[in-house]
Order: C-alpha cells, then structure tokens, then sequence
C-alpha cells in the first residue's frame, strides 16, 4: 500500500505544476500531461502538456476526512481510505478515474441515491487557474460551485478535501428482478425514500436492464458478518451473476471495482469473458485502462470499421453515453431507446443531488433521476459519421426533462448548450479567473473537440 505522501512533497508537485505552467508559451493550448484518460470524445492533438507527475497521491487520512491531490486515482485512494476502515461518499466504479476528474467531470455511483456526485462531499480544494495562479476555494465560492462539470476550461484541482464514510469489511447483495421498467421505477423511488427494501438496509442501489421484460436491481449492504465471498476478477463476470443468483456477497473492495474487471461488459467485445481465452487473459491486464487503450487503438487504426466492411456490415455508429433522466420518465426512455437504438444491456444507477443546485449540471433538488448508461457500436449505415443515434438521444434526454454526460461526444449547438449547461455563468467565472482567455472553453473541449 502506498503511504500518505504528505504535505511537503505536494508542495513540491505544486511547484512543479506552476512552473509547468508558466513555461507555456501564451498561444500554447493548455492541457494535462497524464498517461490515463476516460475521456471519448476526441482532442486535438497533445504537443505539451502540464506537469502533474507529483499530483497523484493522498496528502493524508483524518478520522473522516482526506486530503488528497488532484490527480490521484480512486484505485489509490480506495487503498489509503479502507486501511482505516473508510471510504469516499461516492467511488466512481472505474479504477483510474481521478478524483480531479470526477469533481470537474462529474462521476456517480451506486451510493449516488443518498450521496448525489461527488463534488458533493467536498469540502476544500486548490485550483490552478488560468491566470496561473492557485486558489483555495470552498462550497459557495463562486469559483467553487462553477468547477463541477467544467471539464478544465476552469482550471485544475490540485488539493481537495473530501468526506469519506465508514464502512464494513463486506457488502452483502440482492439482486431483485423486475418484469417492466415500472415497476423498477416505483421500487427505485421506495428505496430512496426508505432507504431500505422489505425492511433492510440499502446502503447502494444500481441495477441492469438486459432486455424489455428483465430488469435487475442490485441492493448492497455493507456488513462485517463472516462467510465466503465471490470473485469477479477471476472466471466469473460481475454482470452476468445477476441474472443467475439472488443473493451474493464480495468484499468491499471487490464490491468498489465490480464493474471494472469487464469494463461493465464491455470486455466481450475483445473476447475476455470466452472462457478460453479468459483463462490466458492475466488477471493484472483484466481492468478498464487496459480495454480502453485497445479502444484507442481501434479508433485510431480504424480495426472495427475495416471487419464491419469486410463482413458485410452497415457503417457502425459509435454510441457511448450517460444520461440522467427523472425516474418517472424512466420507462418512457427506456421503451424509446429499445425502438429507436437497440442497444442492450443498459446500466441504471439512482441519484439525487444532496442538498442544491448546481449551475453547471442544473439537475432539480428533490428530484429522484436514473443514470442510464449505454456503450458500444450501432450499425446504421452510411448516415454513421453525421452521428444520428447520438444525436436523437440528446434531443430525447432534453425532451424528459434530463442532461447527458459529457465525457463522450457532443452535438448541441451553442445556444442550446449554453442553456443546458449554465453557460452564462461559467463565462462569468471563466473571465475573472482566466482574465486572458488561456483555458479553452467547455464549449469548445465538448462539442468541438479542441
């Protein structure tokens, strides 16, 4: 386990960061220089970037709260937190998510439903802004509330301090299957209220829809009660054990990276989850980052578009998206999609922001939403570069009342995105903070993919 790195060597990060920073020249476009990213969208090309190379620790863990740095990986603050018997209030379920990331980007996870995002549980944290100076700003702070969903074009957090709950040594689960989406619906707005199904405990709710007629809750209990444990990072795959048990109980961290050892199942399409080659597949290389490094080298390589071609196939349309919409237009979405896109299984997570609003993602306080989420490759046909299921699914998700994501491609137009996404007042933050335009604009990191 890596220990605490303190707080003379952050200052030492920090300093490298600033230097890295002002050694830019002014036209130069201003970028992190990381190894890892779970961005899809594209970007232009990276010449130079900052250096964050001493920004990817914890600084410390104190009863419930840690100080961490921006660039730290929730792989790595799992690790420090669980050595004293706590966790973040939200775990994004891929390993190599940066807490930075998760704040500006936003993240959510089955804890969602009763702790909203996780820019919601912090407390403190450092930007570096584009006027290159680093300010300390916390919840109220014009800068602060901004930040979430700004995706860079604010600045980068390089300290934050967060809440961490405790929990137990295990999770217990139930997976409860639902014959409609209704009443899926109902079930979801039972739990967030009660915080509880058929008198125990929920301390985590997600769930997967596999087809029309079969949709699957999973409850998760944290517990210290002994017994035997399942593993999902070895033969068996996490999302299939849903449709074949009721009952299942994994450690906590097994629990946190369930989803990250098929990429949800999103492995099958390199073939980990055949038994065959799952056996020769090293446990160590069965993890999101390594699939989403064979992903960029399809997009570069074209590999996907070339076997489609080959075998007869209609021109794929990439379609990787998170949306929330109100669990009341659940069911409505869900029977659109089925028509109009086709895409099966589709992941569903609860979330309800905890106590506000927030400008840059304006979800309503006191509003139950369901994340649904949905990743792989439709084939339509020749229209597949104009992007016409991607599109379709924003103007459907604005139709309901709900927001998209926007880690993966954009189409709005700017009027539209403006009013979506609180644009009048990150231009507002943006030109006090970054007085000289340095940082490139949400707008265009989003939609026009600079």
């Amino acid at each position: 386990m890596r220990a605490p790195i303190g707080w003379d060597e952050h200052a030492a990060g920090v300093a490298r960061l600033e230097a890295s920073y002002a050694a830019l020249p002014p036209t130069a476009p201003v970028r992190l220089a990381k190894r890892t990213s779970n961005l899809f969208r594209g970007r232009a090309e990276l010449t130079t970037g900052l250096d964050v190379s001493g920004l990817g620790g914890v600084i410390e863990v104190d009863g419930d709260v840690a100080e961490v740095q921006g660039m730290c990986t929730y792989e790595h603050l799992v690790e420090a937190t669980l050595a004293h018997g706590r966790i973040p209030l939200v775990v994004p379920q891929l390993r190599t998510i940066t807490l930075g990331g998760a704040v500006t980007g936003l993240g959510i996870e089955a804890t969602s439903f009763r702790s909203g995002l996780p820019h919601e549980s912090v407390l403190e944290m450092d930007v570096l802004t584009g006027s290159g100076e680093v300010v300390t700003t916390k919840p109220g702070d014009e800068l602060f509330d901004a930040f979430p969903n700004s995706y860079g074009s604010l600045g980068y957090a390089t300290r934050l301090r967060i809440e961490l709950e405790p929990v137990q040594p295990y999770v217990a689960l139930r997976h409860v299957r639902f014959e409609d989406a209704h009443a899926l619906a109902e079930a979801v707005e039972l739990i967030v209220r009660s915080r509880e199904w058929e008198g125990e405990r929920v301390d985590g709710l997600d769930g997967v829809a596999f087809a029309p007629g079969e949709l699957h809750l999973t409850l998760a209990r944290w517990t210290d009660e002994l017994g035997p444990t399942s593993d999902y990072a070895g033969q068996q795959v996490f999302y299939r054990s849903l449709q074949q048990r009721t009952t299942d109980r994994l450690t906590m961290l097994d629990y946190l990276w369930r989803w990250d050892t098929d990429w949800f199942w999103c492995s099958r399409a390199f073939g980990a989850q055949h038994p065959v080659v799952r056996r020769v597949w090293p446990r160590r290389l069965r993890r999101s980052d390594v699939y989403w490094k064979l992903v960029a080298l399809d997009r570069r390589f074209g590999i996907g578009d070339r076997l489609d071609r080959r075998a007869g196939r209609p021109q794929g349309e990439r379609v990787v998206q998170d949306v929330e919409v109100p669990v009341e237009r659940l069911a409505e979405f869900l029977a659109w999609f089925d028509r109009e896109v086709g895409m099966r299984p589709v992941w569903l997570c609860p979330l309800r922001l905890r106590d506000r609003e927030w400008p840059g993602y304006p979800l309503t306080r006191d509003t139950t939403y369901v994340n649904v989420g949905f990743w792989g490759v439709v084939n339509v046909g020749p229209d597949a570069p104009q992007s016409p299921l991607n599109r379709a699914i924003e103007a459907k998700v604005s139709e309901l009342g709900g927001h998209k994501s926007l880690y993966s491609e954009a189409f709005y137009a700017p009027d539209e995105f403006d009013r979506l996404y609180g644009g009048a007042e990150l231009a507002r933050v943006k030109a006090i903070h970054d007085p000289d335009d340095r940082l490139t604009s949400l707008y265009d990191k989003v939609v026009r993919e600079r």
